[in-house]
């Protein structure tokens, strides 16, 4: 670990703001950018580019907010926080010093999680393809494993009845709502009743607690229609003999990257084929610029009504059933940065350009929405005058034609040239490492958590 201070004044770098989709910046990572951008250089300088900065303070402010809506509302919860949405060690660090619950998909987020200090009850597996093994250290943890299909279900009915004395297993079933009939994960009405009722002849291995469901889009409308379906299989259960005390509603809550008036403005003014130079304007956008926060899309949620008279939040009082959720993304807004320096601007036809990057596409990606990251970067260059305004698109440092962070042209007041640094904010959903990779045999991106000490004054730490 070091520190590093802010540099003087005349040896700090210039900062260009975009002037399209700014991006929403949390105020310490601001002060950072904004008033010692010579500290990034430094660090780029140092740790190679790309460069990813975690930032565990916004992750924790992240989670007060949305425990605060749930707190209001009087409710029992249990939030796991989505590991999938970042593989930084910290931020799952921040999870279990917050004392939420993570949510793994693979036996190694499982044990980087128990590495990073979370409490194994507070665990929840969820994904459809979980091994023998990662069942079975799911079951020696004492952890929640959400059963995706009957096949999955008798699979580890076999691991556990494979033992001298038999184990007993924590499980959650998983649901297909209706109004995803086409979707491969969960069950649907039938295959749930006898998973069902195979819990209850099994009660000696299987400890049920509920039911779990996810859902794609971000609309707290159609989860509250889900929760209105699965409220029929909870008095099912419990003629069953069963006491399902549990309901885990996914994620899905969604993250503002701009403000929403400048979004839509894009979409009404700029969002057109000449405004890409691949002359395609991408099919889907993941929401940057939506009206609800986190928070609002949780409270709007739990107000919704599950029957006449009754709100979604009275009737998880009422049932004494508790609430779970799954965020990744929102729990992460604003939680990492992602630094690119500028090898070189190449002037193309028709006053346009492309600036080449250290680093590629893989590091500073929408992967699941055939898009790209839809928000500008800031330059931080060297002070130099005159400044020459260009429009470019910018592209990574491998030998394939598409790979381009954005094929949007972006308006910058001022050429990059080689040196400079473009940096990318809110990285931390999912967008710097699902796809990274070592292509050309480059090294895999630099992480490092970032915490602020005092004004001005910042600790750098590797983080694995």
């Amino acid at each position: 670990m070091h520190a590093i201070n802010s540099m003087p004044a005349e040896q700090a770098a210039e900062v260009h703001q975009p002037g399209m989709l700014k991006p929403l910046i949390d105020p310490i990572i601001s002060t950072l950018i904004n008033q010692s951008p010579g500290i990034l250089t430094e660090l780029v300088k140092f740790h190679g580019s790309p460069l990813n900065l975690v930032w565990p303070h916004a992750f924790e402010l992240n989670t007060l907010a949305l425990l605060a809506v749930l707190k209001q509302h009087n409710l029992s919860y249990e939030m796991f926080y989505g590991a999938k949405a970042n593989k930084s060690q910290s931020l799952l660090e921040a999870a279990a010093q917050s004392a939420i619950g993570i949510d793994v998909s693979s036996i190694h987020e499982l044990h980087a999680a128990l590495r990073a200090g979370a409490c194994a009850a507070k665990i929840c597996a969820t994904g459809p393809a979980k091994t023998a093994v990662f069942h079975q250290a799911l079951v020696d943890a004492g952890s929640l494993i959400c059963i995706d299909s009957l096949e999955e279900l008798g699979h580890l009915q076999g691991v556990l009845q494979a033992q001298s004395p038999f184990s007993k297993a924590r499980v959650l079933l998983r649901y297909r709502p209706t109004n995803s009939p086409k979707s491969r994960f969960g069950m649907g009405t039938a295959d749930l009743l006898e998973g069902l009722q195979k819990l209850a002849k099994h009660t000696d291995i299987f400890n049920f607690e509920g039911f779990h469901f996810h859902l794609g889009g971000y609309g707290f409308e159609s989860r509250a229609q889900a929760v209105r379906e699965v409220g029929g299989f909870v008095e099912a259960a419990r003629e069953m003999g069963l006491n399902p005390r549990m309901i885990d509603i996914g994620g899905g809550l969604p993250v503002r990257y701009v403000e929403p008036h400048a979004y839509a403005h894009f979409f009404e003014n700029d969002n057109k084929p000449s405004h890409y130079y691949n002359q395609k304007v991408p099919g889907d956008y993941y929401p940057y610029g939506g009206e609800l926060s986190a928070s609002q899309w949780l409270g709007l949620l739990l107000d919704a009504e599950f029957s006449p008279g009754l709100s979604i939040a009275s009737y998880f009082k009422q049932q004494h059933i508790t609430l779970a959720l799954e965020p990744g993304r929102s729990l992460v807004d604003q939680a990492a940065i992602s630094i690119f320096r500028v090898t070189r601007t190449k002037k193309l036809a028709d006053n346009k350009a492309v600036i080449f990057v250290e680093g590629s596409s893989f590091s500073a990606c929408e992967t699941w929405f055939g898009s790209e990251y839809l928000v500008d970067p800031l330059l931080i260059s060297s002070p130099r005058l005159p400044c020459t305004a260009t429009q470019a698109y910018i592209a990574g440092h491998s030998c394939l034609d598409d790979d381009v962070i954005t094929h949007r042209l972006i308006n910058f007041s001022t050429t990059p040239q080689p040196g400079d640094l473009l940096v990318y904010v809110n990285t931390a959903g999912y967008q710097m490492d699902l796809l990274e990779n070592e292509f050309h045999r480059h090294p895999l991106p630099r992480r490092l958590t970032a915490t602020c000490c005092t004004q001005g004054n910042y600790r750098f730490s590797p983080d694995y």
